[in-house]
């Protein structure tokens, strides 16, 4: 079986919550890593969503230490929208 990691850096103009993780996260950029699996059997490559995961500033680091958290792409989408919902007003 292959598989895959896609990276993209998604970037919040507010302090934001995700889902899963019980903190308040500042305004900024993040890396985020999405792990995908090959779907074996059919006649064209397609790969599923196995993992999500966000690099974020560790709790009490000042940004000097980060860590990895897994989280829900729909999470991150949601974030992302309420992000994006505060910019226009």
């Amino acid at each position: 079986m292959s598989y895959r990691c896609r990276r993209e850096v998604v970037t919040f103009n507010h302090p934001f919550r995700i889902k899963g993780i019980d903190r308040l996260l500042p305004a900024g950029a993040y890396e985020v890593a999405t792990d995908e699996e090959e779907i074996e059997g059919l006649s064209f490559l397609a790969f599923r969503r196995i993992a999500t995961m966000i690099k974020v500033p560790a709790e009490g680091s000042r940004g000097l230490t980060m860590e990895v958290i897994s989280i829900g792409p729909a999470d991150l989408s949601d974030a992302q929208r309420i992000d994006a919902g505060l910019s226009d007003g």
